[in-house]
């Protein structure tokens, strides 16, 4: 818990349509999105969602529809994320590469009722013909995102000149926001599929409220208050502050993270609960990226470990000027120790933290103190957030597991999501006493740290002895001549499975049986026999998905 916060926080009775009122109220003229020429401040913002949430009202949307956004990160997709959510209706967010097929699968799933698209994506939700979605709405192109080459804005790649652009609902006269309880759906939130198919999360307002309050608050070192007219707004905690806390409506952020991801989604909350001006990247090229943080002065930079790597590895990325950066924060999946260490290098005057979390979480579960140096232990993934329990649990639902025991991770707090839509079942496994079984594989230290050491799916065993990936990719990652590595479980006849490492080299490391006895020597000689790697194998690339996370089913395949 942060030295002078209190141990728990008050959660009100809100919407996250009351958040960003609270904003748009107290930062009315602050600059809250830039993405190239757009700029809107907060006070544009309400509005422009507010007309938003008219518009599909005059439209047919009604309170509990649900709302599909297919579309890439731009303001644009910020805009509509409220404006669906002041309607009273549900967003789901989609990833706007899936191909037809799964996209029609998602949409009817969801029940998706009408759909923000865009003009890059227009053409693949048009193959996929879902049935039941009665509006189409098409945003324009931005700097973040822009139109394809060749693509008539207005309409899009591959489509008519039907439909409706984003333009005829911003021109409805903005209506008061449509009035929802804290156990009305907000999301439906798709998982990753990382380890099977894509399931919806039925994420409720109270459970975005809670964990958009538990980040900023513990991030912006500051406690939630609800004024007169039911907006909610932070106020600071001065003797909770830190060197490196956001300062309530004077930072600036820079949006990268996939905004149908739940890192990326929730996020934006986040930074609009603390009044930050939001830099959007759009898609990641690393120089590009670089000169956006030099020139806006970011003083917030979030990341996922791969684009953390693709950083690290540009050439000249010492010589830029990063020194705004107070907050370098990674999520989406473990980053190694050695990745941490250089961050801590490039990044001289800011803090590194980590967090946990899921889409069952909302998103977060866990973070790092607001502190360079602080008394997290290397390799943690941080302490609970407020009200939020961590136990770790012996696999198959076994017993509560003493310290420094390894075990599955369970979670309980007020973030904690509804159970997946249309599927008891699952819910049934997953959820249960208002506890949530994660499927990750952890330890608690005596002081309450948690450390994750793989998913329970991605555990192998070997002779009988249970092998984790993380700690040997840990080690993986600390040799010169590695760049990036994944571990998984290969079957073996003799010994059930055994680990197999799929490594991506750095420049002027050459691939080969040379270098690849090297490195199972390496750690050979740091653990014990039976966790030892067995195989390396080098490839350009390791698969991952647009959250940043890396994709061991397709590493299996490839073995296989």
């Amino acid at each position: 818990m942060p030295e002078g916060m209190p141990e728990s926080l008050p959660y009100p009775e809100a919407s996250l349509g009351d958040l960003l009122a609270g904003s748009a109220h107290r930062h009315a003229d602050r600059l809250a999105l830039r993405d190239g020429e757009l700029i809107l401040t907060y006070a544009e913002l309400y509005d422009r969602a507010c007309r938003v949430a008219a518009g599909l009202r005059e439209r047919g949307v009604r309170h509990g529809d649900t709302v599909a956004l297919h579309q890439p990160n731009s303001a644009w997709f910020t805009v509509t994320y409220y404006g669906v959510l002041l309607a009273g209706a549900v967003v789901t967010p989609v990833n706007p590469a899936l191909p037809p097929k799964s996209l029609r699968d998602q949409l009817q799933e969801a029940g998706a009722v009408a759909v923000f698209t865009h003009p890059a994506t227009r053409a693949a939700l048009d193959e996929a013909e879902v049935p039941g979605v009665r509006l189409t709405v098409l945003v324009p192109p931005t700097d973040a995102a822009p139109a394809p080459p060749g693509t008539d804005p207005d309409t899009g790649a591959g489509a008519d000149s039907g439909g409706t652009r984003l333009e005829d609902l911003l021109a409805a006269e903005p209506l008061a926001p449509v009035a929802v309880s804290g156990d009305d759906l907000a999301h439906l939130s798709f998982t990753g599929g990382t380890t099977g198919r894509s399931k919806a999360v039925r994420v409720l307002h109270r459970n975005v409220v809670a964990n958009v309050l538990q980040m900023a608050c513990w991030r912006g070192a500051a406690r939630p208050v609800v004024d007169a007219g039911g907006r909610v707004h932070l106020e600071p905690v001065p003797e909770a502050r830190t060197p490196y806390t956001i300062e309530i409506g004077a930072s600036t952020g820079v949006a990268l993270a996939p905004m149908f991801h739940a890192m990326g989604l929730v996020s934006q909350s986040v930074s609009m609960a603390t009044g930050t001006s939001v830099v959007l990247a759009g898609r990641f090229e690393p120089r590009r990226f670089v000169r956006l943080v030099e020139e806006h002065r970011v003083t917030m930079l979030p990341g996922s470990p791969s684009l953390f790597h693709a950083l690290l590895a540009l050439p000249g990325i010492e010589d830029a000027d990063l020194t705004s950066v107070r907050i370098v924060n990674s999520g989406a999946a473990p980053i190694d120790a050695h990745a941490l260490h250089r961050l801590g290098e490039l990044f001289p005057r800011a803090c590194i933290v980590e967090g946990y979390g899921l889409t069952e979480a909302t998103m977060a579960l866990t973070t790092h103190p607001m502190l360079r140096e602080g008394p997290v232990p290397t390799g943690s993934v941080g302490a609970p957030l407020f009200d939020t329990d961590i136990e770790i649990r012996e696999l198959g639902c076994g017993p509560v597991l003493p310290a420094g025991r390894t075990g599955e991770v369970w979670a309980r707090g007020p973030q904690i999501t509804d159970g997946y839509q249309g599927h008891r079942d699952l819910t049934d496994e997953q959820y249960r006493d208002g506890w949530l079984r994660t499927g990750d594989l952890g330890r608690l230290d005596e002081d309450g740290w948690l450390f994750l050491v793989g998913r329970a799916k991605d555990m192998l065993i070997y002779k009988g002895y249970n092998v984790y990936p993380t700690p040997l990719e840990d080690l993986l990652h600390e040799h010169p001549a590695v760049e990036g590595a994944s571990v998984i479980g290969a079957p073996h006849a003799e010994a059930g499975e055994i680990p197999v490492a799929y490594v991506v080299t750095r420049p002027g490391h050459p691939s080969g049986p040379e270098l690849a006895a090297r490195l199972m020597e390496f750690v050979a000689a740091r653990v014990a026999p039976y966790q030892r790697v067995r195989e390396i194998h080098f490839i350009d690339a390791l698969p991952v998905s647009a959250a940043g996370k890396i994709l061991k089913t397709e590493l299996r395949q490839r073995h296989a």
